[in-house]
């Protein structure tokens, strides 16, 4: 009995297969229009960054095309944003104003000069570098101080510590440099120990002393000998005695 599969040709080809399906067209890019000017733009380009003036101004347009109002207060600090961030944008300036000192203080030229440099190295705009000179000087100022009142008591200290005019003899000899500032010194020489400090340095201090007994004890060595010279001789007499020439 003959098959069915007998009558079947043996070399027949297989079948081809199915064709794929074509592929879909890419979608195309939503259009993107300016909200102000209703002109396309390119949606592909960057957004201008956070809280720049291109920002600002694109988040104003884009809250005017959607029918959004601002209160007065919001468009005041958007055109204050607005400003702040043109200032940071705009960097140094080619060269600065003069700072303003804070509050009795003085600002020295050559500090000052260096510091625009390092303020436009920085491109620090002229408020930003106003502002770091208001905060820094004062701190500045009050470091000196205290260095300062650090070097005064130190030399007091040195002071009350010698061997020759501190100690148990402090008091005393106190009485003869006072008497010496007395006698000798001028209300403006006296001004310039009280500024400086010196008034407090033991060597200041060992000169207006010897000076003091110089005057208490009312005479002069001269050339070895003791003369008695009045009270009221100059500082010139007292510490630069004429030589006695001896025959």
């Amino acid at each position: 009995m003959t098959t069915m599969m007998t009558n079947l040709p043996t070399d027949a080809a297989p079948a081809a297969p199915a064709a794929a399906p074509a592929a879909a067209p890419a979608a195309a890019a939503p259009a993107t229009f300016d909200a102000a000017t209703g002109n396309p733009v390119d949606a592909t380009a960057a957004a201008p960054a956070a809280g720049s003036p291109e920002a600002i101004a694109a988040e104003a347009a884009a809250a005017a095309a959607a029918g959004e109002t601002k209160t007065p207060e919001q468009t005041a600090a958007d055109e204050a944003a607005a400003a702040e961030a043109a200032k940071a944008a705009a960097g140094a300036p080619e060269a600065y104003a003069d700072f303003t000192a804070p509050e009795g203080a003085v600002l020295d030229s050559v500090v000052m000069t260096e510091f625009a440099a390092a303020a436009r190295e920085l491109n620090l705009p002229q408020d930003k570098a106003q502002l770091l000179v208001d905060k820094m000087q004062p701190i500045i100022a009050a470091q000196q101080a205290a260095q300062f009142e650090t070097i005064k008591a130190t030399w007091e200290a040195d002071t009350r510590a010698d061997a020759e005019i501190g100690g148990a003899n402090m008091d005393a000899n106190m009485v003869h440099a006072a008497r010496a500032m007395t006698t000798f010194a001028s209300p403006a020489f006296k001004e310039v120990l009280n500024q400086t400090g010196l008034g407090n340095h033991p060597e200041l201090v060992r000169f207006m002393v010897k000076a003091g007994k110089a005057i208490s004890e009312d005479k002069v060595v001269t050339g070895g000998v003791a003369a008695s010279t009045p009270s009221t001789r100059s500082m010139a007499d007292t510490f630069y005695p004429t030589p006695v020439v001896k025959k």
